[in-house]
């Protein structure tokens, strides 16, 4: 039994191991304003801030830590990539691609921030990144073809998350459950969720 310092957190690793297991969602129309684009320019700032508005409730901390030297030389390797969805100009959520040897890319990171949650570009989303990890080759010729692609998701990402992934036809391969400190979530600010300011 857990005490008050800890929390049981359940681990799901999931991966494709062809594109033919992606199973898209629906494309938003044109009214909605979705777009989905590369991040091309390698700009640790911008990431840092998709990183803490997308993870700032879902206790993503371990990279908070980071200097801009390691956030630069990280989004400077080849074949990293990240895929931002915008809605009417205004960023909604991202993927980031992490190449790997041996042709395997992971999806380090994928989510929404909070208020764009809960409208269908999840889906979207992750269908597109998910389709760029399978070509990541044809814009970095230096890379080998995809083989795999794989991600990892925990309980602690929220009650879709899983389900999302395996909607897209992700399978999971390996489950782990831990205890881990429980931290508080590290923002973006005191109050930002409804939830903090009722």
């Amino acid at each position: 039994m857990s005490d008050s310092t800890t929390t049981t957190v359940t681990t799901w690793s999931l991966e494709q191991t062809s594109p033919t297991d992606l199973v898209p969602a629906r494309v938003p129309d044109a009214s909605s304003g979705i777009r989905i684009e590369r991040a091309a320019v390698p700009c640790p700032e911008f990431s840092r801030f998709l990183y803490t508005a997308v993870g700032g409730d879902i206790t993503w901390t371990d990279r908070l830590s980071w200097p801009y030297d390691r956030w630069a030389a990280f989004l400077e390797r080849p074949g990293t990539e990240t895929w931002v969805a915008y809605e009417h100009g205004t960023p909604a959520g991202y993927v980031e691609l992490d190449p790997q040897p041996e042709g395997a890319v992971e999806i380090a990171y994928f989510g929404l921030i909070p208020g764009f949650r809960g409208r269908r570009i999840g889906g979207h989303l992750l269908s597109v990144g998910t389709a760029r990890a399978w070509d990541l080759a044809e814009r970095w010729p230096e890379r080998e073809p995809t083989k795999r692609v794989w991600l990892h998701t925990c309980s602690l990402d929220g009650p879709h998350a899983l389900g999302n992934y395996e909607r897209r036809g992700f399978r999971v391969f390996d489950t782990k459950v831990t205890e881990e400190p429980e931290v508080p979530a590290p923002g973006p600010w005191p109050g930002a969720y409804p939830a903090e300011a009722a």
